[in-house]
């Protein structure tokens, strides 16, 4: 890594790293997201630098978040179950929320130092790069190498830190500032999901390098978390190839294995059942399977406070569904609350509001759906592993 000494007059910062490449000058800011004081060293920077271009860390999708106030008003709740991506929705809308919250009690906007970086480019004439990916690759990527329960570990962790960001105060924002928030909270958690310190950290600090040292322009202001400046220096001088880093790969062929292995080992307890135990044996099997089920899928949907109609089609979907590796009880609740309780625009314009509470995500009828899909998924996945020692303790 070459590090050259500054061409223009630079405003006091501990979280300044200048690096070279080729004939480019990249001054790299390391900024909490949630900081005011983040957001004042960057617009003093770009002023001071006056670059060719300000990289900052932001993709398309999460840019277009902080440039447009309707964005959640053209959400299809529909399409987000049939494409089965409530789970992936709700966490990304866990970590804005935790965000947000701490943010707010800042008296900032979230982001505000982005959002300061887009302005001040705009205001210096300096062209605006965009230097991360795309947040549905890394939540696909990161969805794609967890299983289920690991899901499930992952939503709970994330509404506990929401419910601890309350406690958060500046002076403790600050002393985080070398880590960076949000980085913080993912490194605690990649503590027991190491797929988040390799797709959510490791990947992105590689994509975010390559970007940045290749954004057009001689002089270059990179703004970034500054949980990211230290990937970013370690990998400044190896090749990245952006295109591995950019596909979604398949799911796990175990994972496939699994869908429908445990389905078929139902089914053939069922037939075990009738063939060894006879008639009143196989059908105590299928009332514990169908009550077991129900009951925990019912349980899931009535703890995201769904419609009783909704309710009771969770208790009755769930048996079959746990059968059918293509479907799952979550969606077939969710689309039902879709049609009982459909989402209004005003639901999607607050939906950044309501976030930032509990109460929130249970009152707004968008979040509501998407807990629907989860809860019930959960309930009825206890559901199988509740039923199964009691079906074989039938047949044995």
């Amino acid at each position: 890594m070459n590090v050259q000494e500054p061409a223009c007059k630079l405003p006091e910062s501990d979280h300044l790293t200048i690096l070279r490449h080729q004939d480019k000058t990249i001054y790299l800011l390391g900024t909490a997201h949630v900081s005011r004081n983040s957001a004042e060293e960057t617009e003093n920077l770009i002023r001071s630098c006056r670059p060719d271009t300000v990289s900052i860390e932001l993709c398309a999708s999460r840019h277009e978040s902080l440039t447009s106030r309707d964005r959640w008003e053209n959400m299809d709740i529909l399409q987000v179950i049939r494409e089965k991506k409530a789970f992936l929705l709700l966490s990304n809308l866990m970590l804005a929320a935790f965000q947000k919250r701490i943010a707010d009690r800042m008296e900032i906007r979230p982001g505000e130092e982005m959002q300061r970086a887009m302005e001040t480019a705009a205001e210096t004439g300096a062209a605006l790069h965009l230097a991360d990916r795309e947040v549905r690759i890394t939540l696909a990527r990161i969805w794609g190498k967890m299983g289920f329960m690991a899901k499930a570990k992952l939503l709970y962790q994330l509404l506990i830190s929401g419910l601890e960001a309350d406690s958060i105060q500046e002076e403790e924002i600050e002393r985080l500032k070398n880590q960076d928030a949000m980085a913080s909270l993912m490194k605690e958690l990649a503590g027991t999901h190491p797929v988040l310190q390799d797709v959510l950290i490791d990947e992105r600090d590689r994509y975010l390098a390559e970007k940045i040292r290749t954004a057009p322009g001689n002089t270059i202001v990179a703004i970034v978390g500054a949980g990211h400046v230290p990937g970013i220096i370690r990998y400044w001088e190896t090749p990245v190839n952006l295109a591995s880093l950019e596909t979604t790969p398949p799911p796990a062929k175990t994972g496939k294995i699994l869908k429908w292995l445990l389905p078929a080992l139902i089914l053939l307890l069922f037939a075990a059942g009738f063939f060894l135990g006879g008639k009143d044996t196989g059908m105590d099997m299928i009332t514990f399977w169908f009550i077991a089920n129900g009951v925990f899928a019912g349980i899931g949907a009535a703890a995201s406070l769904a419609h009783p109609l909704t309710i009771l089609t969770a208790i009755a979907a769930a048996p079959l569904t746990s059968l059918n590796p293509m479907v799952a009880a979550g969606w077939v609740a969710g689309l039902t609350e879709v049609f009982l309780r459909k989402p209004r625009v005003g639901d999607m314009q607050s939906l950044s509001r309501d976030i930032t509470s509990m109460k929130g995500f249970w009152k707004n009828k968008a979040t509501r759906i998407l807990l629907v899909v989860v809860f019930t998924n959960l309930g009825s996945a206890v559901g199988t592993f509740v039923a199964l020692p009691l079906m074989l303790r039938v047949l044995g």
